[in-house]
């Protein structure tokens, strides 16, 4: 459909065309910022509900007769103000099943909102049109397909809604009225729904901002602006390429770039009487660009007349260049690793409308944890977003609107070529690449730009390489990307990058061996759900190919909206798919953020930043070996901060200068205190952080980079024999053990401990249990581990005690008991008592190990406690929750928390709060008394306000009891558990390193102390 021709009529069948995408739209243009007048059209519009089958596009504002109406602010979307169902799938279409509309025509059933608004013009704009300016109408974002009509003129009809749309409505406001209307029928479905299948929840509406821009006569309307750097010689090539409409013979321009300090550092005055403007400068010793060091220059342009300005555009730049060499990314001369993460759009209030708030929030999270890049999945962001971007440094894949992976996978992931869309079928070229080129001429002026995506999960086909090839005619500097053609390599030559889907890392590993043509780049990994993102560290380690560009974690925030109450949750909580009873559905496979839905880092967030570092440590007893890829600030700015620990605890600190150059590897020598390094009574640890010694726009001064520790030396733990007063009672059905008021209680027939008190202050609620289960986690039901390891839920939890032995001895009442496992066939595990005469327990429990068994979950007890004990004190590896394959970022130390905030929340209840490497633990009620365990050796370590039972049988936090109103604190003290996993949610397993073989012995060691 010509984006020319102006047509006057409103078609319905437009909805169904794939060719038509853009009645009266105006081309796609630069976002400068410009002295041109605009107006907000934000705020409260009235909304008339209806249907596709009842709105009348002769008469659209009939639809507020019919009776649904309401009052909606603009911007926001239908979902969340309440007014449409909010729905989540990921590959299927969500009308899948109720019917089966042949591409391209849109389902029947389709829901329609009309709006309409009031408006007077601003002083400045009406102005501007009575200058014999124009004025347009432009919407930020929206979805899915508009019309829109001003005082009763059809205007023009619209898709993509994630690149501005614009129209001109000079005409329509011609008339003597004062007040203006707008209405504007927004359809849930057209073909471009097709287009539009992004693994998210379905948001429409006018879901970014409305506004009037009054352009005068003479204006610039596009301007691509290029500023180059050359790294060996540090000068900066500078290009301007400006559409001037409505340009005059007498039409001057000025011309200015200004250094980030504000200093002019080159003028250009001359005529500007053509349409197309082309100016260039050479500029010596510029400041570069980069995620560091995000120097911005500003240009300012300004269009005369011979009487004075007419328009003064201004646009930050930034001299950079991004380039490929050898199959390498770089960046000003050095290899780029994309530490990346995907980001949708998310608000769990306000869905796809986002606030500044919002991105700031995200951008300043991101440098924290030190992400470099985002991924916009899978449509182009808010424009707003990649100003940030470009202001506080992050490396930006912008990618067009478009996924279509519905039309052409089958459950099982099999795909079906021939249904694909786009595909080679040429019907669907020009919205394909209208999309593309959209978001080029709109983003083309970011310097955080640094790759153009043709999309998302589309297949292959002839389509993509036309969007290839106008790519490269828009811009032909950066580089193309699309994943796609892995599946169908016919069209490899539509990216010029290899970049894939969750592949493992052997695979990319063989990729990176085999004299790759192209960048490695794994456009999505790691997927995030749930408590996952174990083997992060597998694949950061094939940096050490120059091939691999890095990738992007998916993704940077759980996607969860707040629900009101229902009968059961007793108050709003964070519902996931199918809990609006949206069928179909893919329920919480939305929730996989490394940052949860309020923007608080999950664990797993730990791992990320701790192995997207930019600068590691290595301390030894001799220096602090660093190694630096890049520097998160200026080196000023920065501090290497040394400690030493004793037994978790700070015994030494000093602060020095940073050193360290990107690229290299350097030692800063330390003045450990000699009497620490030479300690034999405690466990030394050397550590070594990189700090902020200033305040950055992304951080506070003391945030801490990255840390790196070693284990100096270790304390060897002599044997003694204890000694102490107490006495023991060897009943018939009860062995006791008494000192003062300290009394344990040991049941032949119930299996194990049922008292130990202190006065009147109980330990114990339940004996503990053997345990060979966890809770499964988001990662464990994709793969299947429910199904392969079934045997290990029910062996610990219902394993039988079949015998008892009492061995009294000198100084001590040892107590066997012999656990069967149930399931498996002579399994025999002895959990040993021993009763000591200093009133400790020594707590044993043996799994001898069997073949022909799956790997084990874990192996230990979990102990029912009373519920008062609510807080845990620990020595290990801390601060949030580890496990084997995500240990990357847990520090030793002593670490606290209580009950409840050993909860991780993620969208549905699972395993959390494990802490690995722990030496010893103290679990306390509010008056310090309790329990301490003292390891032999190490285990892992949680403590709940819920039992493993209670979580895995809930599907939301809110089925179980209030951590308050619970009816025991659970403890679990574990040998090992297997690793989270991470390389997807729906098949790929844990690596094999990181599961707890079962054919080996696992035997728990810990002694029991009352506090």
């Amino acid at each position: 459909m010509s984006h020319t021709a102006l047509i006057n009529t409103p078609n319905p069948a437009w909805l169904h065309d794939p060719q038509a995408f853009a009645v009266n739209r105006l081309s796609a243009r630069s976002t400068h910022r410009s002295t041109a007048p605009s107006q907000s059209l934000d705020g409260t519009w009235e909304v008339a509900l209806t249907s596709g089958t009842r709105v009348s596009l002769g008469s659209p504002t009939d639809a507020f007769d019919q009776g649904d109406v309401h009052s909606i602010p603009v911007p926001s979307t239908l979902e969340t103000q309440g007014l449409w169902p909010p729905a989540y799938v990921n590959i299927q279409m969500p009308w899948d099943g109720h019917e089966d509309p042949q591409a391209p025509a849109a389902p029947s059933d389709c829901r329609v909102a009309v709006y309409r608004r009031s408006f007077n013009l601003d002083e400045a704009v009406a102005q501007t049109l009575d200058a014999r300016g124009s004025v347009r109408v432009r919407f930020d974002g929206f979805a899915t397909a508009l019309y829109i009509w001003v005082d009763g003129t059809f205007i023009g009809y619209c898709e993509d809604g994630y690149t501005a749309s614009e129209f001109d409505i000079t005409e329509a406001l011609s008339g003597e009225t004062e007040t203006h209307d707008i209405v504007v029928v927004c359809y849930e479905y057209s073909s471009a729904s097709w287009l539009e299948d992004q693994d998210s929840w379905r948001f429409h509406g006018l879901f970014r901002s409305v506004s009037l821009v009054a352009l005068p006569a003479t204006h610039v309307e596009n301007l691509a602006a290029r500023a180059d750097y050359d790294a060996a010689t540090g000068e900066g090539t500078f290009t301007v390429a400006a559409h001037i409409e409505g340009a005059l013979e007498n039409t001057t321009i000025t011309a200015e770039l200004s250094a980030p300090d504000g200093q002019v550092v080159w003028h250009h005055d001359g005529p500007a009487s053509a349409q197309h403007l082309d100016l260039d400068a050479k500029l010596a010793d510029v400041q570069p660009w980069s995620a560091e060091s995000p120097s911005l220059y500003t240009l300012t342009l300004t269009l005369g007349d011979g009487d004075g300005g007419v328009e003064r555009v201004t646009q930050r730049v930034g001299f950079r260049r991004f380039e490929i060499v050898d199959s390498v990314f770089t960046l000003n001369g050095q290899r780029l690793i994309f530490r990346g993460s995907n980001r949708h759009e998310f608000n769990a209030r306000t869905g796809r409308t986002m606030s500044m708030e919002d991105m700031i929030t995200d951008i300043k999270l991101c440098k924290q944890l030190n992400i470099n890049a985002i991924r916009t999945s899978h449509y182009p962001n808010d424009t707003r977003f990649l100003d940030l971007c470009d202001e506080y440094g992050l490396y930006v894949i912008d990618e067009a609107n478009l996924e279509t992976h519905g039309s052409w996978c089958t459950p099982g992931d099999i795909p079906t070529p021939a249904t694909a869309i786009p595909g080679s079928k040429m019907e669907w070229e020009g919205a394909c690449v209208d999309r593309l080129e959209s978001m080029v001429r709109q983003d083309y002026n970011h310097p955080s730009v640094l790759i153009w995506s043709l999309g998302n999960e589309s297949f292959g086909g002839e389509v993509f390489r036309s969007m290839y090839h106008r790519s490269h005619e828009l811009d032909p500097a950066r580089p193309v990307h699309y994943e796609g053609v892995t599946w169908d390599r016919e069209f490899d030559d539509a990216s010029d990058i290899e970049s894939r889907m969750y592949a493992l890392p052997d695979a990319i590993e063989e990729y990176l061996r085999d004299n790759p043509t192209k960048p490695y780049l794994s456009c999505e990994y790691m997927h995030s759900m749930g408590n996952s993102v174990g083997g992060l560290q597998l694949y950061t380690a094939l940096e050490r190919y120059p091939a691999y560009g890095g990738g992007f974690i998916w993704d940077l925030v759980d996607q969860a909206l707040y629900h009101e109450a229902t009968a059961g949750s007793g108050g709003e909580f964070l519902a996931y798919g199918g809990d609006f009873e949206d069928r179909p559905c893919d329920w919480e496979f939305s929730c996989d953020g490394i940052l949860f839905v309020d923007r608080t880092p999950k664990p797993q967030a730990q791992a990320v930043k701790a192995l997207y570092a930019p600068v590691m440590f290595t301390p030894s007893a001799k220096e602090i070996r660093v190694n630096a890829v890049a520097l998160p600030a200026a080196l000023s700015d920065l501090r290497i901060r040394a400690r030493v620990l004793a037994d978790g605890e700070v015994a030494w600190e000093e602060m020095y200068e940073a050193v360290a150059a990107p690229g290299e590897e350097s030692a800063v020598a330390v003045g450990w205190p000699s009497d620490l390094l030479a300690d034999t009574q405690h466990e030394i640890v050397l550590e070594a952080a990189l700090v902020l010694a200033s305040d950055t726009p992304w951080c506070e001064a003391g945030h801490v980079v990255s840390v790196g520790q070693t284990i100096h030396s270790r304390p060897e733990v002599a044997d003694t024999a204890p000694a102490g007063g107490v006495s023991f009672t060897v009943g018939r059905w009860n062995i006791g053990m008494r000192e003062g008021d300290n009394e344990a209680l040991l049941s032949r027939t119930a299996g194990g401990i049922v008292q130990w008190k202190r006065g009147e202050t109980a330990m114990v609620a339940r004996p503990p249990r053997l345990t060979t289960f966890r809770p499964l986690t988001d990662n464990d039901r994709g793969c299947g581990h429910g199904f392969d390891r079934a045997c290990w839920t029910t062996a610990g939890a219902y394993a039988r005690c079949v015998g008892t032995r009492v061995e009294e001895g000198p100084g001590s009442v040892v107590v066997t008991y012999e656990y069967k496992l149930a399931g498996l066939d002579e399994v025999i595990v002895p959990v040993r008592y021993e009763l000591r005469v200093d009133g400790t327990i020594r707590l044993t429990a043996t799994y001898p190990g069997a073949t022909g068994l799956p790997t084990m979950p874990c192996f230990g007890v979990e102990w029912a406690l009373p519920a008062s004990i609510d807080h845990l004190r620990f020595y290990g590896l801390g601060p949030v929750e580890a496990y084997a394959d995500r240990l990357d970022g847990a520090t030793l130390g002593v670490w606290e928390a209580s009950a409840a905030e050993g909860i991780a929340p993620y969208a549905v209840p699972q395993e959390c709060g494990y802490h690995p490497g722990t030496r010893w633990c103290e679990v306390t009620d509010a008056e310090g008394h309790g329990l301490r365990i003292d390891a032999c050796g190490e285990l892992g370590v949680s403590l709940l306000p819920y039992s493993s039972a209670q979580i895995e049988q809930a599907t939301h936090w809110w089925e179980l009891p209030a951590p308050e109103e619970r009816a025991a604190t659970y403890l679990r003290l574990l040998t090992a558990q297997m690793g989270v996993g991470g390389d997807d949610s729906w098949g790929s397993p844990v690596h094999d390193e990181f599961h707890v073989d079962a054919s080996g012995t696992q035997v728990l060691d810990v002694t029991l102390s009352l506090i």
